[in-house]
């Protein structure tokens, strides 16, 4: 479905399951807020090739009109949007670039509860075979090794200030435990405040330093990281001219999964797809 008057200078695009795991691509105008007029086209798939046959049937002239676009890192969706959209600057948005170094950091730290119980569960059966009782070390806050890296998950997803007490005692006896963690921690936070610079030229040097010190300092989890953000480095730094984000195009998502939710799921795609051009078209 593709609703030419709806579309304007500035577009998000993302994907979203509306039933057994079938993924529809929504464009959507980021001046719309999520309510009607936002919606630029519903695309049945993922696969470029769709994108690219649907979005080629809105006029040219208004797809040129087009300046920016907010998108993931997905190669697919961005090789459509370029094909599709001439004059259009691509923005790789800020949460899912956060995000991945984020995942690399929880990672590390499910890496080390695996060892954890790894190491209990060897103890456990030693303490067995001579006939002893096993007992798990505790720290001064009453954690176990493997409860202290279960619970600190949420506490290495903030920044420091944003702590209570109980979590700030929880973080010291961490990374006094895993010194590695604790670097691994302060360079993801790096890395976040990168995106609270202004300049262009400023993010760009200190997204290349942060980079460099990754492969200097040899810090394994962040390689994978790295490496993307050298892929899509300039779709990243475009994000400074703006500083746009998909978050209208996550927030049009979280819509229609409520929708979804209160309808107890989509029996009739075609009816559901009816109600949402009535809605958001």
């Amino acid at each position: 479905m593709i609703y030419p008057a709806n579309v304007g200078e500035y577009l998000s695009i993302d994907e979203v399951s509306l039933s057994n795991g079938e993924l529809y691509t929504f464009v959507t105008n980021k001046i719309g807020r999520g309510k009607r007029g936002s919606l630029v086209a519903s695309i049945k798939g993922t696969r470029s090739q769709d994108i690219i046959d649907t979005l080629e049937r809105l006029p040219l002239e208004s797809r040129k009109k087009v300046k920016e676009i907010t998108l993931d890192m997905a190669k697919n969706i961005e090789s459509a949007v370029r094909m599709t959209f001439p004059e259009a600057s691509l923005v790789t948005d800020r949460f899912h670039v956060v995000k991945l170094v984020m995942e690399a950091l929880q990672h590390l730290r499910i890496k080390k509860r695996w060892e954890e119980l790894d190491k209990e569960n060897d103890l456990i059966l030693k303490c067995k075979s001579e006939g002893k009782k096993y007992k798990s070390k505790e720290f001064s806050n009453g954690d176990t090794p493997k409860q202290l890296l279960a619970r600190s998950r949420y506490i290495i997803a903030k920044k420091e200030i944003q702590w209570t007490e109980n979590q700030r005692e929880r973080a010291e006896i961490l990374f006094k435990e895993h010194p590695d963690l604790h670097i691994a921690y302060k360079h993801s936070l790096a890395f976040r405040s990168i995106y609270e610079e202004k300049l262009r030229s400023t993010a760009e040097k200190r997204f290349k330093e942060w980079m460099n010190n990754t492969f200097e300092k040899e810090l394994k989890t962040f390689y994978t990281t790295a490496n993307t953000v050298k892929t899509n480095f300039e779709n990243i730094l475009n994000f400074y001219t703006n500083r746009n984000t998909n978050a209208n195009a996550e927030s049009f998502n979280a819509k229609i999964k409520l929708f979804r939710a209160n309808l107890r799921g989509v029996t009739d795609t075609s009816f559901f797809l009816f109600r949402l051009e009535k809605l958001f078209a």
